[in-house]
């Protein structure tokens, strides 16, 4: 007979590393979110589950949107340099913004310092926490 307990439910969760990894993720993105709002006045984040939420939906269309979007704007992409991909970058930021209620970016010069910072504040939190990136599952 299987109980269900706390001590259960932990070894059933870790097993799955990559779950784990993911709601990590998560949650450091969305410190990195509420310290960008903090900094950046175009930046309005209702409250923490809020930032929790905007960090999924930025982590889903980094994942599923922005690959296809990279393929599709291949020759732009090329013409500028790269210079285009901020482009890519300010979309997912304002239509994560579209998507998520209580979360609001003033314009496309915040969404692009939006990007900056949640980018450099995800680098510093995962360095002093000591996540490895090229740790296999």
């Amino acid at each position: 007979m299987f109980a269900f307990t706390y001590q259960n439910f932990l070894l059933t969760f870790l097993k799955h590393k990559t779950m784990f990894k993911f709601i990590a993720k998560t949650l450091i993105t969305a410190v990195a979110v509420l310290v960008a709002a903090y900094v950046l006045d175009g930046v309005h984040v209702k409250d923490s589950m809020t930032a929790v939420l905007v960090a999924a939906v930025l982590g889903l269309l980094n994942s599923f949107v922005k690959p296809i979007l990279v393929i599709i704007t291949i020759p732009i992409t090329i013409f500028t340099l790269g210079l285009f991909l901020l482009v890519i970058n300010i979309l997912i930021v304002k239509w994560a913004s579209d998507i998520v209620p209580g979360f609001r970016v003033d314009g496309w010069m915040y969404a692009l310092l939006f990007s900056f910072v949640v980018s450099i504040a995800t680098y510093l939190m995962e360095s002093l926490i000591g996540t490895d990136k090229n740790q296999t599952v």
